[in-house]
């Protein structure tokens, strides 16, 4: 018998809608159930690619003795927190204060007014490695609501107000300066690991944001630190060598086993970082790691419909990994004995295995000068097995559709364009673009999910930031002038629902959501930039495109207002770091005047990118309507180039090599 998910469309949720626990979704009804039968709510948060949240399924909430429990005691709700990230910041403060560590899956107990009261993540069914069993654990909580509930509204009183407080922000008086980012990098390059690249212990996180700043801001050692860190992410296990893209983190410091799963947001982010990587360095085997990701977004998580899915479970078959993981005899099935053997020795695959039950993750890092496999024999082999690879049962997938996220794979799409040159992903950023203007704009409004044809919840400041963000690539991809407007309207849609005007900065939610406790101001960077970086980042662009002051006010004042947390806690905010540099770094424009398609605007666009320039503004117009071209036609017909550093203009010039000039 299903329970109340079995109408949702996430998967996740689907995942959940035949356990016997009398599961919710979060909504109305849920809601006031707990406040009529002043039951306390069970809150579950957790995403479809999530392992823990799987175990915890198969072990609890498939467990009749479990859902006894908690049927006859709580009202269960059970949200996806990539439909509402709202949700998961909050309570996830909420058990971060309470445990001093956070996670997936979160179990939080609230008040039927929605406070926090208890909370944690992982519980195991029976207590065990000094983690408390489950049903000891509810049958407590449900005697103390019986016993005690005056004091379990107080406690929970307390903990809200605490919460409320941390969020309170003042804006400072002055930005930060050149000291908060000299701190930063200071800060990276003490957790830098010489061996094995990344920042700081295992677990290890791609830090797309650290690359970005040390790139942009650092000396030609940080350079060193960003390259040794990418090079090892490729060569490790972390990278999918067979179908291209990213897992999630590596699970030790040499990042050779992967956590499996595979998520857009950090596949789209890190293409970017492959992209400034090749730009500044022109290594080949930058763009190729890029291409070969961008490729896997198009094969592996692009819907029909012109959108990209959210991401591929860590799990095939009920266990971790068996997916991408290989036994010699198993190559050697799949490419033959030579071949296979040869193989092995170039992708670290060996008898004993460096993963669970004698299976090798894929890796470069033992292939010395002898084992190098010719680079198209090896481009061959890995194709060979991926599709042998293809007739393994897939991980599950989330097919879901988030604005956001797709902001973030508009925003790569458009820029593989532009320095690779490869038109499918200017054809596939443009499709996105239609997509999310087709399915998720509704009347003046951005959705954000959208899932097999229906689109719903109304979008969060990261969806329109990003989104906006993704737009602004993609006019600088093919300068059609509709995405540039459709990105204003979307920034005005940030500064009326989301802007804090008395304050600075933006809150993540729109005003008078009934079903928050309080707004939240989200300005940690994580997996993804905070909203605020986003929409601080996306808003100082299209400043400088449309010259509105209003936009770049807003964006100057979102940095204000983290100024004094910023110079705290400089890695929380490596996101919105990079803001602050392109606040301080005088605007590089480079306005083209003439056609597109015109052979000579394509040879000077491909000096523009094929240079790493971090927060340069380039346009291409054959008229003076758009603010960057205005009094700039060409006389002649012939294609003009007009380049400002900050409110110094050199003269404009008529070539390629001339722009090269310029730009060096």
């Amino acid at each position: 018998m299903p329970n109340h998910l079995s109408e949702c469309l996430s998967p996740y949720l689907l995942q959940h809608a035949h356990n016997p626990v009398d599961w919710h979704p979060w909504g109305e009804e849920a809601l006031q159930r707990a406040r009529k039968e002043q039951k306390p709510i069970f809150l579950s948060i957790g995403y479809s690619a999530c392992h823990w949240c799987h175990v915890m399924e198969r072990e609890s909430f498939e467990n009749p003795a479990v859902a006894e429990v908690l049927n006859a005691h709580f009202v269960s709700i059970k949200v996806d927190r990539e439909e509402r990230p709202d949700l998961d910041d909050l309570y996830m403060d909420a058990v971060q204060t309470l445990t001093g560590r956070g996670g997936w899956p979160m179990s939080v107990w609230l008040t039927p007014e929605l406070e926090p009261f208890y909370g944690g993540t992982y519980f195991p069914p029976e207590p065990r490695g000094g983690m408390p069993g489950f049903i000891p654990l509810l049958t407590r909580i449900a005697g103390l609501w019986q016993e005690d509930r005056a004091g379990v509204i107080r406690q929970a009183g307390q903990l809200t107000a605490d919460l409320r407080r941390q969020a309170t922000l003042e804006a400072a008086q002055e930005s930060p300066g050149e000291e908060v980012l000299a701190g930063a990098l200071d800060q990276l390059r003490r957790g830098f690991d010489a061996r094995w690249g990344g920042f700081g212990p295992a677990p290890k996180f791609p830090q797309q944001m650290a690359v970005e700043l040390l790139l942009a801001r650092g000396t030609r050692e940080d350079q060193g630190m960003v390259l040794r860190t990418l090079d090892a992410m490729w060569e490790g296990g972390m990278y999918d060598h067979l179908g291209g893209g990213f897992s999630r983190y590596s699970v030790d410091a040499q990042w050779l086993v992967p956590h499996f799963e595979k998520m857009l947001y950090d596949n789209a982010q890190l293409i970017g970082c492959y992209l400034a990587a090749h730009q500044a360095t022109g290594e080949v085997r930058y763009a190729q790691v890029a291409r070969e990701t961008l490729d896997y977004l198009l094969r592996d998580l692009h819907d029909p419909s012109g959108g990209f899915h959210s991401s591929e479970d860590a799990d095939s078959e009920g266990e971790e990994g068996r997916f991408y993981v290989f036994t010699p005899v198993e190559i050697r099935e799949a490419l033959g004995h030579e071949d296979g053997q040869r193989f092995c020795a170039a992708f670290g695959v060996t008898v004993g295995g460096n993963f669970e039950h004698g299976h090798s993750v894929l890796h470069r890092f033992s292939c010395g000068a002898t084992e190098r496999l010719p680079e198209r024999e090896e481009q061959v082999l890995r194709e060979r097995l991926r599709l042998w690879r293809d007739r393994r049962v897939r991980p599950g997938k989330d097919d879901k559709v988030l604005a956001a996220w797709n902001g973030l794979a508009l925003s790569a799409l458009a820029r593989g364009f532009q320095v690779l040159g490869d038109v499918r992903y200017l054809e596939a950023a443009q499709a996105c673009a239609a997509f999310l203007r087709q399915e998720l704009w509704r009347e003046g409004r951005l959705l954000r999910v959208w899932r097999q044809g229906r689109a719903h919840t109304p979008g969060f400041l990261e969806d329109y930031a990003a989104v906006v963000e993704g737009l602004v690539d993609l006019f600088e991809a093919d300068f059609d002038p509709t995405w540039l407007r459709w990105a204003e309207t979307l920034g005005e849609g940030l500064l009326t629902r989301f802007h804090d005007a008395a304050e600075g900065g933006f809150f993540s939610t729109e005003a008078n959501q009934s079903d928050l406790i309080f707004r939240q101001k989200p300005g940690f960077d994580n997996a993804i930039p905070g909203g605020n970086t986003l929409a601080a980042r996306a808003l100082l662009r299209l400043s400088r495109h449309l010259q509105r002051e209003d936009f770049h006010v807003a964006a100057e004042g979102t940095v204000r207002c983290f100024g004094a947390w910023m110079q705290r806690a400089p890695r929380a905010f490596l996101g919105l770091l990079g803001v602050l540099d392109q606040v301080l770094r005088e605007p590089l424009n480079v306005a083209l005047s003439g056609e597109p398609a015109d052979p000579g605007v394509r040879a000077m666009l491909f000096e523009v990118h094929s240079r790493f320039l971090p927060g340069r503004v380039l346009s291409v117009s054959p008229d003076q309507l758009l603010p960057l071209h205005e009094g700039r036609a060409s006389a002649t017909g012939q294609p003009l180039a007009f380049v400002c550093r900050g409110r110094t203009c050199a003269p404009p010039v008529r070539t390629a090599s001339g722009l090269a000039g310029l730009l060096d």
